[in-house]
C-alpha cells in the first residue's frame, strides 16, 4: 500500500513538473537570472536628487500633474554627462539632432527598413523557441543562452588573424606573448617587440 502512494506521489510530481515547464514556450527565457533573496533589488532603487533652494521662487515653474520634478532622477541624462556628453541632446523626442544629420545620411544611404525592430525580434523569437533547450533544462531553469547563441558568436582569434592577414593595422589587439626560459617578450604580429620582463 505504501508503495502505491509512493509511485502515485512519483507519478503526480512528474505530471505537474512537466506541465510546468511546457507551460513557460510562448516567450522562451534563454538566460535564468533570478535573485533568491526575498530583499528588494538595490539596482531598482533610484536616489532622489537633493532639495535645493532656488534663488527665485517667483521664477520657478508651474507644477504639472504627471509631470517630471526637479528633483527627479535621470539615470540616462547623467550617465551622458559623466562621459562628456550633452544631456539636452536626449530630449530630441526620437528626432535625429542637426549635428548628427550627415552621419545618418551617410549611414542609411543603401537604404533602410523601417520594421526592422519588429522583423528582428520575430525572428529572435523564433530562434528562441527553437533553441530553448532540454525538458528538464526548461524545468530546472538552466541558462542555455550561452549555448543557443554560439553560432552566432565571433570567434575573435580568427577575425583578428583574418584582419592581419588582409594587413590591417590592429594596434588595440592584445599582444601574444612568447616565453623562452625565464624571460616573456609581448610582441604584436605585425610590429617589433614591445619588451621583455623577467
Amino acid at each position: 500500500m505504501a508503495a502505491r502512494r509512493g509511485i502515485c506521489g512519483i507519478a503526480l510530481a512528474s505530471v505537474v513538473l512537466a506541465l510546468s515547464a511546457c507551460g513557460g514556450n510562448e516567450d522562451p527565457k534563454l538566460l535564468n537570472i533570478r535573485s533568491q533573496s526575498r530583499s528588494p533589488d538595490e539596482f531598482t532603487v533610484l536616489p532622489s536628487k537633493p532639495l535645493q533652494m532656488p534663488e527665485n521662487l517667483a521664477s520657478l515653474p508651474e507644477p504639472t500633474p504627471g509631470g517630471s520634478n526637479i528633483t527627479d532622477p535621470t539615470p540616462e541624462a547623467d550617465a551622458v554627462a559623466a562621459l562628456g556628453g550633452n544631456p539636452a541632446a536626449l530630449a530630441t523626442g526620437g528626432s535625429v539632432p542637426a549635428s548628427n544629420g550627415a552621419l545618418v545620411s551617410y549611414a542609411g544611404r543603401y537604404g533602410t527598413a523601417s520594421d526592422i525592430r519588429r522583423v528582428l525580434a520575430a525572428e529572435d523569437l523564433d530562434y528562441r523557441r527553437r533553441n530553448d533547450g532540454l525538458f528538464l533544462e526548461r524545468a530546472f531553469n538552466v541558462n542555455v543562452y550561452f549555448r543557443a547563441y554560439k553560432p552566432m558568436s565571433l570567434d575573435q582569434h580568427a577575425e583578428l588573424a583574418r584582419w592581419r592577414a588582409a594587413g590591417a593595422r590592429t594596434e588595440t589587439a592584445p599582444p601574444t606573448a612568447a616565453t623562452s626560459g625565464s624571460t616573456t617578450t609581448y610582441q604584436y604580429q605585425d610590429s617589433q617587440p614591445l619588451g621583455r620582463h623577467p
